[in-house]
Protein backbone atom coordinates (compact mmCIF):
# COMPACT_ATOMS: atom_id res chain seq x y z
CA UNK A 1 0.00 0.00 0.00
CA UNK A 2 1.19 3.16 -1.21
CA UNK A 3 -0.99 5.71 0.23
CA UNK A 4 -0.14 7.17 3.91
CA UNK A 5 -3.26 8.17 5.79
CA UNK A 6 -6.42 6.90 6.04
CA UNK A 7 -8.99 10.30 5.88
CA UNK A 8 -12.08 10.77 3.32
CA UNK A 9 -8.52 11.55 0.43
CA UNK A 10 -6.93 8.63 1.06
CA UNK A 11 -9.99 6.25 1.39
CA UNK A 12 -10.98 7.71 -2.89
CA UNK A 13 -7.29 7.49 -3.18
CA UNK A 14 -7.43 3.92 -2.19
CA UNK A 15 -8.92 2.88 -5.99
CA UNK A 16 -5.80 4.11 -8.08
CA UNK A 17 -2.99 3.13 -5.72
CA UNK A 18 -0.15 2.40 -7.07
CA UNK A 19 3.67 0.67 -6.62
CA UNK A 20 5.55 3.46 -8.30
CA UNK A 21 3.93 6.69 -6.53
CA UNK A 22 3.18 7.46 -2.85
CA UNK A 23 0.13 9.39 -2.13
CA UNK A 24 0.89 11.55 1.27
CA UNK A 25 -2.16 12.11 2.39
CA UNK A 26 -1.60 12.51 6.13
CA UNK A 27 -0.78 16.31 6.66
CA UNK A 28 -2.50 18.34 9.10
CA UNK A 29 -6.32 18.94 7.83
CA UNK A 30 -7.59 21.16 10.45
CA UNK A 31 -6.69 24.84 8.63
CA UNK A 32 -7.33 26.70 12.27
CA UNK A 33 -4.62 24.00 13.48
CA UNK A 34 -2.09 26.13 15.51
CA UNK A 35 -0.10 23.11 17.51
CA UNK A 36 3.50 23.05 16.37
CA UNK A 37 3.05 19.29 17.19
CA UNK A 38 0.90 19.07 14.50
CA UNK A 39 3.29 20.21 12.24
CA UNK A 40 6.52 18.36 13.40
CA UNK A 41 4.45 15.49 13.24
CA UNK A 42 3.61 15.67 9.95
CA UNK A 43 7.01 16.96 9.01
CA UNK A 44 8.66 14.16 10.64
CA UNK A 45 6.48 11.26 8.58
CA UNK A 46 7.20 13.07 5.82
CA UNK A 47 10.59 13.50 5.90
CA UNK A 48 10.64 9.96 6.90
CA UNK A 49 8.67 8.42 3.78
CA UNK A 50 10.72 10.33 1.57
CA UNK A 51 14.10 8.54 2.58
CA UNK A 52 12.64 5.26 2.85
CA UNK A 53 11.01 5.53 -0.87
CA UNK A 54 13.29 8.11 -2.32
CA UNK A 55 13.07 6.40 -6.00
CA UNK A 56 9.19 6.45 -6.45
CA UNK A 57 7.35 10.10 -7.38
CA UNK A 58 5.72 11.49 -4.54
CA UNK A 59 2.43 13.28 -4.63
CA UNK A 60 1.35 15.77 -1.55
CA UNK A 61 -1.65 17.51 -1.08
CA UNK A 62 -1.41 21.09 0.01
CA UNK A 63 -3.93 23.70 -0.20
CA UNK A 64 -5.17 26.56 -2.31
CA UNK A 65 -5.52 28.79 0.40
CA UNK A 66 -2.04 29.89 0.14
CA UNK A 67 -3.60 32.12 -2.61
CA UNK A 68 -5.92 33.77 -0.04
CA UNK A 69 -4.23 37.35 1.51
CA UNK A 70 -6.18 36.59 4.42
CA UNK A 71 -4.52 33.54 5.64
CA UNK A 72 -1.00 33.68 4.06
CA UNK A 73 0.31 34.40 7.42
CA UNK A 74 -1.52 31.45 9.30
CA UNK A 75 0.66 28.69 10.97
CA UNK A 76 -1.33 26.76 8.67
CA UNK A 77 -0.60 27.81 5.45
CA UNK A 78 2.90 28.64 6.38
CA UNK A 79 4.18 25.02 7.33
CA UNK A 80 2.09 24.20 4.03
CA UNK A 81 4.23 26.28 2.14
CA UNK A 82 7.26 25.06 4.31
CA UNK A 83 6.11 21.64 3.43
CA UNK A 84 6.63 22.53 -0.57
CA UNK A 85 9.65 23.89 -0.27
CA UNK A 86 11.37 20.68 1.44
CA UNK A 87 9.85 18.49 -1.39
CA UNK A 88 10.74 20.91 -4.12
CA UNK A 89 14.64 19.76 -2.57
CA UNK A 90 15.00 17.48 -1.42
CA UNK A 91 12.38 14.82 -3.85
CA UNK A 92 13.49 14.26 -7.14
CA UNK A 93 9.94 13.23 -8.55
CA UNK A 94 7.25 14.66 -7.48
CA UNK A 95 3.10 16.41 -8.07
CA UNK A 96 2.06 18.97 -5.63
CA UNK A 97 -1.34 19.46 -5.48
CA UNK A 98 -3.14 22.80 -3.95
CA UNK A 99 -6.09 21.86 -3.88
CA UNK A 100 -9.54 23.50 -3.12
CA UNK A 101 -12.16 22.59 -0.71
CA UNK A 102 -12.04 18.85 -0.78
CA UNK A 103 -15.47 17.34 -0.15
CA UNK A 104 -16.23 14.31 0.76
CA UNK A 105 -18.34 11.24 2.69
CA UNK A 106 -17.77 12.44 6.44
CA UNK A 107 -14.28 13.74 7.68
CA UNK A 108 -13.75 16.84 9.80
CA UNK A 109 -16.82 18.34 10.79
CA UNK A 110 -14.78 21.64 10.51
CA UNK A 111 -14.86 21.52 6.90
CA UNK A 112 -16.99 23.87 4.83
CA UNK A 113 -19.71 22.30 3.48
CA UNK A 114 -19.79 19.96 6.27
CA UNK A 115 -20.23 22.76 8.96
CA UNK A 116 -22.67 24.46 6.85
CA UNK A 117 -25.10 21.30 6.89
CA UNK A 118 -24.70 20.50 10.80
CA UNK A 119 -24.95 23.85 11.32
CA UNK A 120 -28.37 24.25 9.24
CA UNK A 121 -29.81 21.36 10.27
CA UNK A 122 -29.22 21.50 14.05
CA UNK A 123 -30.71 24.88 13.59
CA UNK A 124 -27.55 26.98 14.75
CA UNK A 125 -26.81 30.29 13.78
CA UNK A 126 -23.61 30.99 12.04
CA UNK A 127 -22.26 34.18 10.54
CA UNK A 128 -21.11 34.25 6.51
CA UNK A 129 -18.32 36.46 4.97
CA UNK A 130 -21.03 37.89 1.70
CA UNK A 131 -17.24 38.86 -0.29
CA UNK A 132 -15.43 35.56 0.26
CA UNK A 133 -15.77 33.18 -2.34
CA UNK A 134 -14.59 29.35 -2.24
CA UNK A 135 -13.21 26.54 -4.85
CA UNK A 136 -14.78 22.73 -4.18
CA UNK A 137 -13.66 19.26 -5.39
CA UNK A 138 -15.26 16.34 -4.32
CA UNK A 139 -12.45 14.02 -3.16
CA UNK A 140 -12.96 11.54 -5.92
CA UNK A 141 -12.65 14.17 -8.45
CA UNK A 142 -9.00 14.41 -6.51
CA UNK A 143 -8.50 10.66 -7.06
CA UNK A 144 -9.79 10.61 -10.84
CA UNK A 145 -7.95 13.42 -12.11
CA UNK A 146 -4.54 12.04 -10.82
CA UNK A 147 -5.07 9.07 -12.01
CA UNK A 148 -5.12 10.20 -15.01
CA UNK A 149 -3.18 12.43 -15.54
CA UNK A 150 -0.03 11.18 -13.10
CA UNK A 151 2.21 10.13 -15.96
CA UNK A 152 1.93 14.14 -17.82
CA UNK A 153 2.85 15.80 -14.73
CA UNK A 154 6.19 15.70 -12.99
CA UNK A 155 8.07 18.29 -10.42
CA UNK A 156 5.06 20.85 -10.95
CA UNK A 157 2.85 22.48 -8.16
CA UNK A 158 -0.64 21.99 -9.62
CA UNK A 159 -4.07 23.78 -8.09
CA UNK A 160 -6.54 21.52 -8.43
CA UNK A 161 -10.60 21.87 -7.83
CA UNK A 162 -13.47 22.86 -9.90
CA UNK A 163 -12.36 26.03 -11.78
CA UNK A 164 -14.87 28.51 -10.46
CA UNK A 165 -15.44 30.33 -7.28
CA UNK A 166 -18.40 30.08 -5.40
CA UNK A 167 -20.01 32.55 -3.83
CA UNK A 168 -21.30 32.13 -0.02
CA UNK A 169 -24.31 32.76 -1.17
CA UNK A 170 -24.14 30.00 -3.85
CA UNK A 171 -23.32 27.49 -1.99
CA UNK A 172 -25.84 28.47 1.34
CA UNK A 173 -28.52 28.41 -1.56
CA UNK A 174 -28.01 25.16 -2.99
CA UNK A 175 -27.91 23.62 0.45
CA UNK A 176 -30.96 24.92 1.50
CA UNK A 177 -32.82 23.54 -1.58
CA UNK A 178 -30.73 20.30 -0.89
CA UNK A 179 -31.79 19.73 2.85
CA UNK A 180 -34.82 21.56 2.70
CA UNK A 181 -34.43 24.09 5.52
CA UNK A 182 -33.28 27.21 5.74
CA UNK A 183 -30.08 28.48 6.92
CA UNK A 184 -30.19 30.65 9.94
CA UNK A 185 -27.04 33.14 9.75
CA UNK A 186 -25.90 36.89 9.57
CA UNK A 187 -24.47 38.04 7.06
CA UNK A 188 -20.81 40.26 7.41
CA UNK A 189 -19.40 42.24 4.36
CA UNK A 190 -15.90 40.68 4.89
CA UNK A 191 -14.13 37.82 3.44
CA UNK A 192 -11.61 37.56 0.19
CA UNK A 193 -11.61 36.35 -3.35
CA UNK A 194 -8.37 35.79 -5.15
CA UNK A 195 -7.17 34.68 -8.64
CA UNK A 196 -6.26 31.12 -9.13
CA UNK A 197 -4.71 29.84 -12.08
CA UNK A 198 -5.97 26.32 -13.60
CA UNK A 199 -3.92 24.61 -16.28
CA UNK A 200 -5.37 22.95 -19.19
CA UNK A 201 -5.62 18.98 -17.55
CA UNK A 202 -7.67 20.92 -15.14
CA UNK A 203 -9.83 22.68 -17.67
CA UNK A 204 -10.29 19.66 -19.74
CA UNK A 205 -11.04 16.88 -16.80
CA UNK A 206 -14.15 19.41 -16.04
CA UNK A 207 -15.11 20.54 -19.26
CA UNK A 208 -18.73 20.12 -20.07
CA UNK A 209 -20.66 20.78 -16.77
CA UNK A 210 -21.52 24.22 -15.57
CA UNK A 211 -20.78 25.62 -11.73
CA UNK A 212 -24.14 25.21 -10.73
CA UNK A 213 -24.44 21.51 -11.86
CA UNK A 214 -20.99 20.76 -10.49
CA UNK A 215 -22.22 22.24 -7.03
CA UNK A 216 -25.79 19.84 -7.31
CA UNK A 217 -23.58 17.16 -8.05
CA UNK A 218 -21.23 17.47 -4.99
CA UNK A 219 -24.33 17.38 -2.88
CA UNK A 220 -26.42 14.64 -3.91
CA UNK A 221 -22.81 12.44 -4.26
CA UNK A 222 -21.28 13.36 -0.50
CA UNK A 223 -24.47 14.82 1.41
Amino acid sequence: MMIIGNGILANALRLYDTENSIFFASGVSNSLEKNPAEFEREISLLKYVMSRDNDKKLIYFSTSSIYDPSKIHSPYVLHKLTIERLIAEYCPNYIIFRVGNAIGRGGNPNTLINFLKNSILSENKFTIYSNAKRILIGTEDIALFISQNLKKINNEIINLAYPYQYSMAEILSEMENYLQKKAIYENVAEGSCYDIEFNSLTESYFSGINPDGYLKKLLIDYL
